[in-house]
């Protein structure tokens, strides 16, 4: 099993305030969803609209075995905005699209409960 999907894994080492604040996690809006049949693992490539600040990014994210692209459209979703992009394959995702594994380690999205502006920052 993979260390991020552990369960019963203890704690990471302790950081301070200041490097919590580095990572910077924004909700966004879904605006486009669509399979990505050429990932090496199944996933879906997101648009994803941050608001004016951060504006309209993308992201390839691994979560079929939960969502189909068209119920993800108008759906807000957390993301760390602030990693460098990623090529995968020809797609680049220039945000890391977060979500909690479920008991058989699959994605489930992560967003508020309730609807938030988005560009609004977690703190």
């Amino acid at each position: 099993m993979h260390l991020l999907h552990d369960t019963s894994a203890a704690p990471a080492p302790a950081i301070d305030f200041d490097t919590f604040l580095q990572v910077d996690i924004r909700i966004g809006t879904v605006i486009s969803a669509e399979p990505f049949p050429e990932a090496r693992k199944p996933a879906i490539k997101l648009k994803i609209d941050f608001g004016p600040g951060v504006g309209v990014r993308q992201s390839s994210a691994q979560i079929t075995a939960h969502y189909q692209p068209d119920a993800l459209v108008g759906r807000q979703v957390a993301a760390v905005v602030n990693f460098p992009p990623r090529q995968i394959g020809k797609f680049m995702s220039e945000v890391l699209t977060l979500g909690f594994p479920d008991a058989a380690g699959e994605v489930v999205l992560f967003g508020p409960d309730r609807a938030v502006p988005d560009g609004a920052r977690l703190f």
